[in-house]
């Protein structure tokens, strides 16, 4: 990579990278949620679909590999890193990860964006600095490429794959090492883009015509759920004119599965116990043919509105929600629901591509505070099951803590729940009747679900 030449920036710096840098510095200093920061960043500079893109690509990028950039940025600077203003930090990261992953980005435009994105940053000097640090990392030779590996192998892994040594120690010691390295690769991967067709309104192969006759895209069916379409990355599905009509939804191949295995059918009566923001309820009513009931249950009002929104552009007229938490809303549906979903709050793990800031923010300790509230969600959802009826378990998360501890917690109180795994399913369950999906396996989000049936 040649050097560039010395910064003296004549020109603003692109909308795309000051809404990556905007975007950053929210969820560095607000703890912000990326995907929603970026929305509204995008939305407020009006940004065109190309610039959008690469705004978005710098955000991901940046996260997924935020401790390996950090490594190999440290010996260009002469202070440590973690003692840098977090909008100065944001920038050389940033650029960092143009320079290093994305070979299309002339080195000269990458820095001299950070250089006057840096104007106004921090204390006097930050543009100079922030220019002295890249120049010099734009110098680095092969043998400068990486420092030295810490000397545990574990860290040395962790900060290589870009993951808390925490989470790659528990993934290492679970499934191995070579399976704990793909799955971190896998995790550091840029997500498909996957919806669902809506076909109360439209078939997967109807709507893959429309998408490409309206936005140019090619939509390809999913592997293993029958209304699910990859399509390439092009602009903000909300935009597509089928959105807003109501012909899909976004939603990842492993979270449509997770209500097929629940089974609803057309007349029965649901509950979705979590269910904002709609996405697996509208699903559901899909798979009921919009016939029969379903109640579906959210404590903040504001995302609990998000799900009438759904189902208002999808058509489902069969959505009834109510705000509270499941245990005070349970027992006035006790004993008469045919199916219940609990797709339970977790520590997000399994959805890592999609929300890479997330492993930043998690420790072990968090696993255990979300499996009690996750125990306490599955209790009160299995006294609205009727006998005979179907209860389905469900996380974004890979964690034994929040999964089978959480299931075998319900059984020892409820043994008239049993593991009851369907007959036929389109990807394969593991032994013990546990849907375990993976995108180091199946190109999935990491979803994890059971269903149980209670005797009759």
């Amino acid at each position: 990579m040649s050097e560039p030449a010395r910064v003296r920036p004549a020109h603003p710096p692109s909308p795309a990278r000051v809404v990556a840098a905007r975007t950053l510095q929210r969820v560095a200093v607000d703890d912000a949620f990326a995907d929603l920061a970026l929305e509204a960043e995008i939305t407020a500079r009006r940004l065109t679909p190309r610039d959008a893109a690469l705004a978005t690509e710098l955000v991901y990028g940046t996260l997924r590999w935020q401790r390996y950039l950090d490594w190999i940025l440290a010996p260009h600077s002469r202070r440590a890193l973690e003692t840098l203003d977090t909008r100065v930090l944001v920038l050389v990261r940033m650029t960092a990860y143009q320079l290093v992953f994305l070979d299309r980005i002339p080195p000269f435009a990458a820095v001299s964006d950070a250089v006057s994105l840096a104007k106004g940053r921090g204390k006097q000097g930050t543009p100079e600095f922030v220019n002295a640090v890249l120049r010099s990392f734009t110098r680095r030779g092969p043998r400068e490429r990486e420092p030295r590996a810490p000397d545990d192998p574990l860290e040395a892994l962790a900060v290589r794959l870009s993951f808390p040594t925490w989470l790659a120690t528990r993934w290492v010691q679970r499934y191995g090492g070579d399976e704990a390295t793909a799955l971190m690769r896998a995790m550091n991967e840029r997500p498909p883009m996957t919806i669902r067709a809506n076909t109360l309104r439209v078939t997967r192969e109807a709507l893959a015509e429309r998408l490409a006759r309206e936005e140019g895209l090619t939509g390809t069916p999913t592997s293993h759920a029958a209304e699910g379409l990859v399509v390439e990355h092009g602009g903000a599905p909300a935009a597509w004119r089928a959105f807003a009509d109501g012909a899909f939804a976004v939603q990842d191949e492993a979270s449509m599965l997770v209500a097929r295995l629940l089974e609803a059918r057309p007349g029965d009566v649901v509950a979705d116990v979590c269910a904002a923001p709609g996405t697996k309820t509208t699903h559901l009513a899909q798979l009921m043919e919009n016939r029969g009931r379903i109640l579906a249950f959210d404590p903040q009002p504001a995302r609990l509105a998000r799900v009438a929104e759904a189902a208002a552009r999808l058509g489902v007229t069969i959505v009834e929600t109510r705000e509270g938490v499941v245990e005070a809303l349970a027992p006035s549906v006790a004993n008469t629901c045919d199916a219940v979903l609990v797709d339970a709050p977790c520590s997000n793990l399994g959805v890592l591509r999609r929300n890479p800031e997330v492993k930043w923010r998690r420790d072990a300790a968090d696993l255990t505070a979300s499996a009690a509230r996750q125990r306490a969600i599955l209790a009160a959802a299995a006294t609205m099951v009727k006998p005979g009826g179907r209860l389905v378990y469900a996380t974004c998360s890979p964690e034994p803590e929040e999964n089978e501890a959480v299931v075998a917690a319900l059984r020892e109180r409820r043994p008239d729940f049993v593991v009851d795994p369907p007959a036929s399913f389109p990807l394969p369950l593991d032994d013990d009747g546990v849907l375990r999906c993976r995108p180091d396996r199946h190109g999935t989000d990491a979803f994890t679900a059971v269903r149980l049936r209670r005797a009759a």
